[in-house]
């Protein structure tokens, strides 16, 4: 056992929403220390890297979270359905958002959303061969504005946004185009 390893050796649920759960737990070192630490409990989510020969397909949302009325996003959603494999997921969610379907799924990568507090992981796809669908109804009350980017400013977009998992999608889809 490294120095690092730890147990869970208990703690209390603070708050169970609708969306997160909020922990107050507790954690023992080797060396015996036991540690507090509040801990956001989330089921993950999805992320979609929507890409067609002229654009990238994001979404411009309030996010009250950061009391910021217009964040550029990709397109992306919680797995809120138990069980539901993480590609299914992904194709709602692109359904629910942008109207679109893919004929082509690639997993990009998966990564932690905010090691330090929060247990939600995000799993990136890449998705092309789009086609339009019906706009699928999430049920959430979403303010979704839809931002077709063209891919020959992919900088640009990436100077627009200040969200996470689309500074990845978008600097590795700027990655992917410089090979």
């Amino acid at each position: 056992m490294s120095e690092r390893d730890f147990e869970h050796v208990g703690g209390d649920v603070v708050y169970d929403g609708r969306i997160v759960q909020v922990r107050a737990d507790r954690f023992r070192y080797p060396d015996g220390e036991v540690v507090d630490r509040e801990v956001i409990r989330h089921p993950g989510a999805v992320a979609i890297l929507a890409v067609d020969d002229e654009h990238v397909h994001l979404v411009l949302q309030p996010r009250e979270a950061v009391a910021d009325p217009d964040v550029l996003e990709v397109p992306a959603g919680r797995l809120d359905k138990p069980g539901e494999p993480l590609q299914d997921c992904a194709e709602r969610e692109l359904a629910e958002e942008i109207g679109k379907a893919a004929d082509h799924w690639e997993l990009i990568r998966s990564f932690y959303a905010a090691v330090g507090v929060l247990g939600e992981t995000v799993h990136l796809f890449f998705a092309t061969g789009l086609r339009d669908v019906p706009f699928a109804d999430s049920g959430e009350n979403e303010r979704i504005e839809l931002v077709h980017w063209p891919l020959d400013d992919l900088e640009g977009a990436l100077a627009a946004t200040r969200d996470a998992k689309t500074i990845i999608a978008l600097q590795w889809l700027i990655d992917r185009r410089r090979r």
